[in-house]
């Protein structure tokens, strides 16, 4: 089979997938999400409710990434999948930051 650059990326993502369950419990689970151009967000959720996001340049290097990695996916980021990520006080201010007084964004590059 020819190495293509859509399996070098999965090569890629499925190491960086790895490092994340290794260094968040152990394991994890993911869900993919198409999010423009042809892009395909791979949201990760270790097994100590840590979470991240990679992002895939298509939908089958972000299936296969997860396939090599061993990761389960889940068809929906909600319910069971939802319930184990643990969020900080980093993220609730960067989630309402400017709504409730947190930190501001930092200003558009011009």
């Amino acid at each position: 089979m020819a190495d293509t650059k859509q399996d070098r990326e999965a090569a890629v993502l499925a190491k960086q997938i790895s490092a994340f369950a290794r260094s968040h419990g152990g394991s994890a689970q993911g869900q993919l999400a198409h999010i423009g151009r042809g892009t395909t967000r791979i949201a990760l959720v270790g097994a100590n409710g840590e979470w991240g996001n990679l992002v895939a340049r298509s939908h089958e290097a972000a299936r296969r990434a997860a396939e090599i990695a061993g990761i389960e996916l889940q068809d929906d980021f909600d319910g069971e999948l939802a319930a184990k990520v643990h969020t900080g006080p980093y993220e609730w201010t960067r989630m309402a930051g400017l709504q409730i007084g947190g930190p501001a964004n930092p200003p558009a590059a011009r």
